[in-house]
């Protein structure tokens, strides 16, 4: 429904934006990479890297966001000086194919003030930095009322294998009412239990809860995004990731999109996360993502791990 004034929703154009904002950053971490200067450095250590596009990729996204709905709170990953964003980092595009959609009527009436947006410029920086250049994503979360309501995931290497020719990278988005789209949504066949966990974050406490779902089959990759993606091309069935490490801006883009088609995200007892403005960054009780049976896997978790990983 639009707005009296024939207008799209204030959410709508949010997300037309985002889908635009994404894709201008999907450019941007191809240009730096291909520029051979990634400019890296240690966060809190070699697992935690940032690099050239990480800091661009951010910029870019927040000042296109905060240009044209100033009112909207913004959380990205990383710290950076407030700084003088050159002009050339402002998207102003919109999805047009997005503002033609309805808004689903129960936020067809929010205002910018309420809405929160959670900005991973590229989740899986360190695959980023190894050139597993399939991993990397850009995700722009959207949550209101603690609920993450709409995202929207690009893939800047998606295709990168097929080499000259191939259009490269694709943006993936979804909304709860709408539904989730730019993907081809499938499920993991008949009975096979396949489990995608973390590549480069690993435990005992992580092995063991990934070996008590009994999975036929382990993936283990790099990317939260890209984990979530797994799931609803039906490459795999659930990702079991029993550990904190994984932040706000990790989940709500991808959470937004899997609950959009009918998947769930929680943490390990299977208590949802809030996405408020006030919240902390920390997943701290893990994420548990299904696209089905949800309740199957909640109930496969070792009690070591219920003990070790306490709900918020």
């Amino acid at each position: 429904s639009k707005a009296m004034s024939g207008s799209p929703a204030v959410v709508m154009r949010l997300v037309a934006s985002a889908y635009a904002v994404a894709e201008k950053a999907g450019t941007i971490v191809r240009k730096v990479l291909h520029s051979g200067e990634l400019g890296i450095v240690e966060k809190t250590g070699a697992n935690d890297l940032q690099t050239l596009a990480d800091r661009l990729a951010q910029q870019s996204i927040c000042a296109s966001l905060s240009k044209r709905f100033p009112k909207i709170t913004i959380i990205g990953e990383e710290d950076l000086p407030s700084e003088e964003i050159q002009e050339d980092l402002i998207e102003t595009g919109q999805s047009e194919e997005i503002l033609q959609r309805s808004c689903p009527p129960e936020y067809s009436q929010l205002k910018e003030e309420e809405i929160v947006v959670w900005v991973d410029p590229i989740d899986g920086t360190k695959e980023y930095t190894e050139g597993l250049l399939d991993n990397v994503t850009v995700l722009i979360g959207i949550a209101y009322g603690g609920r993450a309501i709409a995202g929207v995931i690009n893939q800047p290497f998606y295709n990168y294998k097929l080499g000259a020719g191939t259009q490269l990278g694709r943006t993936m988005w979804g909304m709860l009412g709408l539904g989730a789209f730019g993907f081809q949504l499938q499920e993991v066949p008949g009975d096979r239990r396949i489990v995608t966990t973390t590549r480069s974050h690993s435990n005992k406490l992580v092995t063991d809860c990934v070996d008590s779902m009994e999975p036929h089959e382990v993936v283990r990759v790099g990317g939260a995004g890209n984990k979530i993606i797994q799931l609803v091309e039906g490459k795999a069935s659930a990702y079991v990731f029993a550990s904190p490490g994984c932040k706000k801006w990790d989940t709500c883009a991808p959470e937004a999109i899997l609950h959009a088609v009918g998947g769930k995200l929680t943490d390990m007892h299977g208590n949802a996360y809030r996405y408020d403005a006030n919240v902390k960054h920390m997943n701290s009780a893990g994420v548990l993502a299904t696209l089905r049976n949800h309740e199957y896997y909640v109930s496969r978790v070792p009690q070591s791990v219920l003990q070790a990983l306490k709900s918020d």
